[in-house]
């Protein structure tokens, strides 16, 4: 197995789940919150910082961003006096092409983008039915009942403004991903079972290829 796995999903898929079967099931590494540490590790920030900063958006950033005013230093390293939000984004971007150099399972956070040119990447994305995602959320939070799909749209709404801002694709868009799943339809089992023959028929057009 040659492949590097993306997943995006929305909150409540089992995305994680399937991710993590995947990686025991390949024998590869599985980074999901996992990333965070990575990254912390990389840079020198501490990790608290890349949890409170997770998948989320800043304003000031976007502004840099579309003015092409974010700085570097003269090494092309990330420069101590850039904003520490802008500094934790662009080191997670680092530590995502760093991680996808080998087979690896990674969650969220762009990864999908961040690998675009790698050939042997495959990225899925995961959806559910808001029945089934209530459900697996009730059971994994402590959280009102009234309350949950509420905080299911936040946490959608949280991830596809920081897909879409540093992207410039639409979240969840079938045309972005390799494949796409409703874990709600075919389950955790099934959705690891499909995603690893498409792994096989992908990595055996890729051989072919190089024949």
């Amino acid at each position: 197995m040659n492949s590097v796995i993306t997943i995006g999903r929305e909150f409540g898929s089992g995305g994680r789940e399937i991710g993590r079967k995947l990686s025991e099931k390949y024998g590869i590494p599985f980074y999901d919150k996992e990333l965070l540490e990575e990254s912390s590790k990389h840079s020198g920030i501490c990790e608290d910082l890349f949890v409170r900063h997770d998948e989320s958006v800043s304003n000031s950033f976007i502004y840099s961003l579309v003015m092409g005013t974010y700085p570097l230093s003269a090494d092309g390293r990330l420069n101590p006096e850039m904003p520490l939000n802008q500094r934790i984004f662009l080191a997670q971007f680092d530590t995502i092409k760093t991680l996808g150099q080998t087979p690896c399972v990674i969650v969220g956070r762009c990864a999908d983008f961040v690998l675009e040119d790698r050939p042997n990447k495959i990225s899925v994305f995961i959806s559910g039915n808001m029945r089934e995602r209530k459900r697996r959320i009730a059971e994994r939070y402590d959280i009102e009942k009234d309350k949950i799909e509420d905080f299911i749209r936040k946490t959608d709404k949280r991830r596809s403004n920081y897909y879409e801002y540093y992207t410039d694709r639409k979240w969840g868009m079938a045309n972005n991903y390799d494949l796409c799943l409703n874990s709600s339809v075919v389950g955790i089992e099934g959705a690891v079972e499909l995603i690893s023959k498409f792994v096989e028929m992908k990595e055996e057009r890729l051989r072919a290829e190089q024949v």
